[in-house]
């Protein structure tokens, strides 16, 4: 028996388990997909939320600003890209001006600090593509940008050293609780696709479905719908035309349409907001896509289709109160929630992961380690703007001389060498599909999405994981890359 079952392997899940697994306790993730980061988590705006659009005295205010000096701290801990770039929230009539005014309030009534409204030249002077006829912007100083799926495995793999398990492609097919008497002896049955699981606590971090789940213990019932953001991602080429995150002012959907650096030195535009009844629906639509240029092209009258190297879609879990729900349920002891965890559920996830902890913690009397170990070291980085840097060099330069693989270059367009690819896939929580290689590495991630280090990566793939490369997919499930092999006759 298990002493924590987490469901759900996103950031929020990956986030609780690396706190827990600072104590004494046998602890398992569970994931339906083939890898950490499959949801929320991988296709997100990767945004660090000052905290001034929440409404106050909500999850969403508490949680966002306590989480955004955590995520900057935890990145650096972690080795994990990220920014602290700021972010613009821009108004392009003096008629919306007083609307800014009032984000800054409710802003400063969450506790942000660090938010002014900067004139129309101020805003030019910082970014001098924006549309001229901005009237004037909210300066949020503390917001930046961070790698979403950068962030969840490094939470993984820390989790992992210290003793946690990972059990993926392992779907939750049934939930039950079995009361007696008193924490020490009450637990609950995990009916999975690999068997049951029993478990003293569960923890429900499970997206979009964390409803489902919670519906079969739970009196209190939730309603949770998927809303799907549509993005576009735009080449490295011109990745340096902006320098801070520009919102423009949200509406009753979200954020609204957002121009955005990447700590990948891209730029995404996006997302949108939809309310769709399958939650397993990530298609990007003509008509979306369209929308968001439609709306970006306020921010950015120089924007430029040629540009645009993919689209992507990510869904979010839209809980109907409209708000987080974190922490103990009432009517089920044992049993913690993490649920309906939409933006700004990135920038909040060290907060709620550390009060969840906490209170798990303290309601089962467990005991801090004495051994806790640090986070294992990332793999080079063979980026070009890092190259410049004559120290980082001499550091890729050894790493060369010990491994001549780290020097033979797999992917061109974003420098992954095929030593950082077989050793994704030794790392703990390790990559073994080909979205594993990209989130991992970036190999894929770069302008021609993959078209020329696809066949070798596949190769080291099935070398290093001892398996035909019919076997190997690209997401897990039945998303095989090669199905077959074609006989040539003379």
């Amino acid at each position: 028996m298990f002493d924590v079952v987490i469901i759900g392997a996103g950031v929020i899940g990956c986030a609780i388990a690396r706190e827990l697994s600072r104590y004494q306790l046998s602890l398992v993730v569970l994931d339906q997909a083939s890898d950490v980061c499959e949801g929320t988590s991988k296709a997100n705006s990767g945004i660090v939320h000052a905290g001034y659009d929440a409404i106050p005295g909500t999850n969403k205010a508490h949680y966002n600003v306590r989480g955004n000096p955590l995520v900057y701290q935890w990145a650096q801990e972690l080795a994990v890209p990220c920014k602290n770039n700021t972010s613009l929230v821009l108004a392009f009539s003096e008629s919306d001006l007083p609307r800014i005014d009032a984000l800054i309030a409710r802003g400063q009534q969450n506790g942000v600090r660090g938010l002014s409204r900067i004139s129309r030249e101020e805003v030019q002077r910082r970014e001098p593509q924006v549309n001229p006829a901005v009237a004037g912007a909210l300066l949020a100083e503390t917001g930046g940008i961070v790698s979403p799926y950068g962030l969840t495995i490094a939470l993984a793999e820390h989790a992992a050293v210290n003793g946690v398990e990972f059990r993926l492609e392992c779907q939750v097919l049934s939930l039950s609780h079995h009361p007696a008497g008193s924490p020490e002896t009450s637990h609950f049955s995990i009916r999975t696709s690999q068997g049951l699981i029993q478990a003293r606590a569960v923890v429900n971090a499970a997206g979009v479905f964390a409803d489902s789940l919670h519906n079969l213990l739970s009196e209190d019932k939730l309603t949770i719908t998927a809303r799907r953001g549509e993005y576009y991602m735009l080449d490295k080429r011109i990745g340096a035309q902006f320098n801070a995150t520009l919102f423009q002012l949200p509406t009753e959907k979200g954020k609204g349409i957002l121009v955005t650096p990447t700590v990948e030195q891209t730029l995404i535009l996006g997302p949108t907001s939809d309310t769709i009844p399958d939650k397993t629906d990530t298609r990007t639509t003509a008509a979306k896509l369209e929308e968001i240029l439609a709306t970006a092209v306020l921010t950015w009258p120089g924007l430029r289709k040629d540009s645009f190297i993919t689209s992507f879609a990510g869904l979010r879990a839209h809980l109907a109160e409209g708000d987080f729900r974190i922490g103990r349920a009432p009517d089920v002891p044992g049993y913690y929630l993490a649920v309906g965890i939409e933006s700004p559920g990135l920038t909040a996830a060290p907060a709620i992961a550390i009060d969840l902890a906490e209170q798990i913690a303290a309601d089962f009397d467990l005991v801090l380690k004495q051994d806790f170990l640090v986070p294992p070291p990332p793999l080079p980085d063979f980026s070009l703007h890092l190259l410049a840097d004559p120290d980082h060099l001499a550091q890729l330069a050894a790493e060369i001389a010990r491994d001549p693989a780290m020097g033979r270059m797999v992917c061109r367009c974003e420098h992954v060498t095929e030593a950082q690819i077989r050793a994704a896939i030794h790392r703990p929580v390790g990559a073994r599909t080909l979205d594993g290689i990209k989130r991992r590495t970036r190999a894929n991630m770069g302008r021609c999405q993959g078209g020329f280090c696809t066949p070798r990566i596949i190769e080291i793939l099935a070398e290093e994981l001892a398996c035909d490369i019919t076997e190997l997919t690209k997401a897990g499930g039945q998303s095989q890359i090669v199905t077959g092999q074609l006989e040539v006759k003379a």
